[in-house]
């Protein structure tokens, strides 16, 4: 681990301003990150992706859109507006009992196409009405992909099959797309923000990623503070199916109700391999190996909110890209 850089850690006084915030606090980071996620795409075709997400955003009033506005006047780029409610990655995720069975943790493996994102994540401590959380996010981003709430609980969202396929991915992903555009909810990564700057337990955390809708199918895995609060949610806009206990998610379905095409690298395969874990903080990430860790491999996590305590670690090209944080709240 010589000569890794440290994740940031951000102190945040207000939850409304996660993006904006952010990029203050690590413009650079921000400046990089963009770039290579727009790498050989024309600044004309950026401007209209992020005009036709802005209207979408504005059609549907989402809450969100000062906030993002702000960010792009920060940026002064193309790209923040569609950056803000596109993603298209991989995860795999682990809820179960610490191997003392005294708390509920979580295990997070989060993969992505865009480089950089490993070696660029930071860790944004929030203060919120419900309490404080920490977000491992990216400076200038709007939504929340994981995280922990000490004293509360512990959540991260996958991303769901591709709906329908007819087998070619051009028109699959602009099928999907499309119907994104015409849902007047709010997407996946931003509910999961709300629930953890608002929902006061675990309990509510669950009712509220149940019940409310989204504009996107996708898979929301919480854990609480006592060794059975895990629970894995399988949504689609405006139904859920519902894995109670400990489980484990990559990107396909486990409902045999649900259609769909399996996203990331052997998805299966990452499900199995993490099935078995026992998530613990003593051996660090010694459990990170092949399916589950492939060149794609960004973030790694492990939380537990009765502990308040989260460990998290960069990787790029299947090898650390930061130093291990160890962080307690």
């Amino acid at each position: 681990m010589s000569g890794l850089g440290e994740i940031p850690v951000v102190d945040l006084s207000r939850a409304d301003d996660i993006g904006p915030l952010t990029l203050e606090a690590q413009r650079g980071r921000a400046e990089a990150l963009i770039a290579s996620a727009t790498h050989g795409v024309p600044r004309a075709a950026l401007a209209g992706l992020d005009l036709v997400s802005r209207r979408w955003l504005k059609r549907w009033n989402h809450e969100c859109l000062p906030e993002i506005d702000r960010v792009a006047r920060l940026l002064g780029r193309p790209g923040a507006y569609f950056l803000s409610v596109n993603y298209e990655w991989g995860c795999t995720c682990r809820v179960a009992a610490d191997p003392q069975r005294k708390s509920a943790r979580l295990a997070r493996v989060l993969d992505w196409r865009t480089p950089g994102l490993g070696a660029h994540v930071i860790a944004a401590k929030v203060t919120a009405g419900a309490g404080p959380f920490v977000a491992l996010t990216w400076p200038g981003f709007t939504g929340v992909l994981q995280g922990m709430a000490p004293g509360r609980f512990s959540a991260a969202l996958n991303q769901a099959p591709m709906r329908r396929p007819i087998g070619l991915f051009a028109i699959d992903w602009a099928a999907n797309k499309a119907r994104v555009w015409s849902r007047p909810h709010g997407t996946p990564a931003h509910l999961l923000r709300e629930v953890f700057t608002t929902a006061h337990d675990f309990a509510e955390a669950k009712q509220r990623l149940i019940e409310t809708p989204i504009a996107a199918p996708c898979i929301y895995v919480l854990a609480g503070l006592a060794p059975d609060e895990t629970v894995v949610i399988e949504r689609e806009e405006e139904k859920a199916e519902v894995h109670e206990g400990a489980g484990v998610a990559a990107n396909h379905w486990q409902s045999l109700r649900l259609r769909g095409s399996s996203r990331g690298v052997d998805s299966a395969g990452r499900a199995r391999s993490l099935g078995v874990l026992s998530p613990q903080f003593e051996d660090g990430f010694g459990w990170l190996k092949p399916p589950v860790l492939n060149p794609l491999t960004r973030l790694v996590m492990v939380a537990d909110a009765s502990e308040g305590r989260v460990l998290a670690q960069g990787y790029e090209k299947e090898a650390p890209a930061t130093a291990p944080l160890d962080l307690s709240l």
